[in-house]
């Protein structure tokens, strides 16, 4: 009897869809893409709710007003919509603009000399004859460990003319005591305890875009008879321009965000209102007025204005520094 044979079964060829509908070579990546997703979940978790919940909140918040309802006595206040009513009284409030002018004199001193003593500290570590950089680097970075609030009480001793050893100084020697909390000195004042704070956090930065410089360029710069001045000023700064901006911007962050140095100080001198700089107006609003529609306008106008200046300094900078079209 003639017996009948199977035909064989041909082996599943690659990329053929299986049962559940997905082909072998699309399995990988499609584990690869849940595992990337799931270790991406608790960092865009805590980015929704701590960054583009309060962002969306504080908008929302500054579309609201507070309105009194039944009058007398016996009124209540309620919350409506009022539009852009917010951001209109935020921006005819002639406190909050003039804190915003305080800031630039304040800034004016603050990022300057913050960047310059940054720049020439990282420089000198640099230097061929340099000796002691990682104590120096240490001793240097150290008052950006220090609180921001512990450091304002510090110079503010420093300043009083009852304990400041500058103003004995210049007691002693018949020029009188140094009115370091009275206008103008107060801008100085104020900006020095950013720049002292402020000076070693971005020397590590610049310091450690000049260790990315190859050996090689300085070399090739000493062969051709360059000094030291030369090679620093003609190839390091040019070369940690990247740097410079991004500390630049740090400082121009930092400084539209100042707020506990003049808010410590504030106790110990008439010379620091309680609207000094817009943040400081914010606080008033939200806390002290208890106006919380108002002061979220005013800080959705702050964070603007720190976006703009931002993009601004990046665009500017784009194409001589990084080289963007």
């Amino acid at each position: 009897m003639a017996s009948t044979t199977a035909p064989p079964a041909h082996p599943a060829r690659a990329g053929t869809p299986s049962e559940d509908g997905a082909s072998p070579a699309r399995r990988p990546r499609q584990r690869h893409r849940l595992a990337a997703w799931t270790m991406l979940a608790p960092a865009l978790l805590l980015f929704v709710a701590f960054l583009l919940v309060p962002i969306g909140y504080a908008l929302w918040l500054s579309l609201r007003g507070l309105r009194l309802e039944g009058g007398g006595p016996f009124g209540r206040r309620v919350e409506t919509f009022v539009g852009l009513e917010n951001y209109a009284t935020a921006i005819a409030d002639a406190e909050f603009l003039a804190g915003f002018g305080r800031l630039l004199v304040y800034g004016a001193l603050a990022v300057p000399f913050t960047l310059g003593l940054a720049l020439v500290f990282a420089l000198l570590l640099d230097a061929r004859a340099a000796r002691a950089t990682r104590f120096s680097r240490t001793a240097i970075f150290l008052p950006y460990a220090v609180p921001g609030v512990v450091a304002s009480l510090l110079w503010g001793f420093l300043y009083l003319p009852g304990t400041s050893p500058f103003s004995w100084l210049t007691d002693q020697l018949g020029g009188g005591a140094i009115p370091f909390l009275q206008d103008p000195w107060i801008f100085a004042s104020v900006a020095n305890i950013a720049v002292w704070g402020g000076v070693g956090f971005n020397m590590i930065i610049i310091y450690t875009s000049l260790r990315g410089i190859p050996e090689e360029i300085y070399e090739a710069a000493r062969i051709d008879g360059a000094g030291e001045w030369q090679i620093a000023w003609r190839i390091k700064v040019p070369l940690v321009a990247p740097a410079l901006v991004l500390t630049g911007l740090f400082s121009l962050i930092g400084t539209l965000q100042v707020y506990g140095e003049p808010t410590t100080l504030r106790p110990m001198t008439s010379a620091i209102s309680q609207t000094w700089v817009p943040l400081m107006t914010i606080y008033r609003d939200a806390f002290t007025r208890d106006d919380l529609p108002l002061a979220a306008a005013e800080s959705v106008l702050l964070a603007g204005l720190t976006v703009v200046l931002s993009v601004v300094l990046l665009r500017l900078n784009q194409r001589r520094i990084f080289g963007g079209s």
